[in-house]
């Protein structure tokens, strides 16, 4: 951080596999954030903010999976956020300042519509049915919880759950038969091996 340097941030930084944090901020970096910067997989904190980075965010950055710091604010980066992994879990913070980035989890859209074009039913349809796919996965989740405490409420007060006793002990004496009768096949081989 604040060490002087300009110019862009060489694509060599991507050879680095076992760097854990990288700050390049407060610079006067400029260009493109390198692609190769996505093959840093140990990396838990990226910090370019405050240079005149330009140019999108790379896809490749998704590929951090350890990323748990992301800060590129205050640069000059453009066009739609990545989506995925780890950069679902950053705020708007790791972006302010780049006013000509988009999507999630900033407010601004990335396909801005023409004024007085007609909404697109596409995207529409596609953010209602993602909301009705939560609805029914937060649903499916909740009733699995319910019927789990209930049955474990149950089981703790009745003792045990008789009926699930039984049959795995009847599967466990089936077991057991299964292993006496390929023991005494052995035995009885081992002798005829012999002679």
């Amino acid at each position: 951080s604040s060490n002087q340097f300009h110019g862009p941030i060489p694509e060599e930084l991507g050879e680095l596999i076992s760097l854990l944090l990288l700050n390049l901020s407060h610079n006067s970096l400029n260009g493109q954030i390198p692609s190769s910067l996505g093959k840093l997989a140990e990396l838990e904190s990226l910090d370019l903010s405050s240079n005149k980075l330009e140019g999108r965010i790379p896809e490749q950055l998704t590929n951090l999976t350890f990323l748990s710091v992301l800060n590129l604010s205050h640069n000059e980066l453009v066009d739609h956020i990545p989506e995925g992994k780890q950069f679902s879990t950053f705020s708007n913070d790791s972006y302010i300042g780049n006013s000509g980035l988009c999507g999630l989890p900033l407010t601004k859209k990335c396909h801005e519509e023409e004024p007085g074009a007609p909404p697109s039913q596409f995207d529409e349809e596609d953010d209602s049915t993602t909301l009705f796919e939560w609805k029914f996965a937060l649903a499916g989740y909740g009733c699995g919880i319910v019927l789990g405490l209930s049955l474990g409420y149950i089981a703790f007060i009745t003792g045990k759950p008789w009926w699930l006793v039984k049959k795995v002990e009847k599967y466990q004496q089936k077991l057991i038969g299964r292993c006496n009768q390929k023991h005494k096949k052995r035995k009885t081989q081992k002798p005829n091996q012999r002679s």
